[in-house]
């Protein structure tokens, strides 16, 4: 990938880090003469090479609301773009570390999530006594490592269960 690409992408997550609608990453690909139609990026979501969308609310009265893509998603569309170029079809990619990473991207969101609440939960106690919330802060802390490390623990299994074979070698 080149680096124009990877800061373009860097900088399309830092400005959006809640995330894009589907228009907008369609939007994002066409000046860069990149073919993504909507219905290609919805094909891509279902087969979970890309993350399904969260709805967001929109603010104001009666405007419902809208699907969000992480921005990191961009950066995968790209690799399976690239991907699909050498020649791979959109099963072998499935079977591939892009599909497993992408899975593991969601895993992490939850995560983050599922702790982000857990903080909030300790924050809103304004009556739990200090070495209570001190212990809780502890067992989070603990278990943030460990969820760290049992992403890192799945994306190096991953990685050899999808890296290709070489005939004639032993795994």
């Amino acid at each position: 990938m080149a680096q124009r690409e990877t800061d373009e992408f860097d900088r399309l997550e830092e400005e959006h880090p809640q995330g894009l609608s589907a228009g907008q990453i369609v939007e994002f690909f066409a000046p860069r003469g990149v073919k993504l139609a909507q219905a290609t990026f919805r094909k891509y979501v279902q087969l979970g090479l890309l993350p399904r969308s969260r709805r967001v609310g929109e603010k104001g009265k009666h405007r419902g609301s809208r699907g969000l893509y992480p921005a990191a998603a961009v950066r995968r569309i790209s690799m399976i773009k690239s991907l699909m170029d050498e020649g791979m079809t959109l099963e072998d990619i499935r079977g591939s570390f892009i599909y497993f990473r992408g899975q593991l991207d969601g895993v992490e969101r939850s995560l983050d999530e599922f702790f982000a609440a857990l903080d909030k939960s300790i924050a809103d106690k304004a009556e739990m006594k200090p070495s209570r919330r001190r212990e809780f802060e502890r067992l989070l802390t603990d278990g943030r490592k460990k969820a760290v490390q049992f992403v890192k623990d799945m994306e190096r299994t991953v990685q050899q269960i999808t890296e290709r074979e070489e005939p004639g070698r032993d795994p």
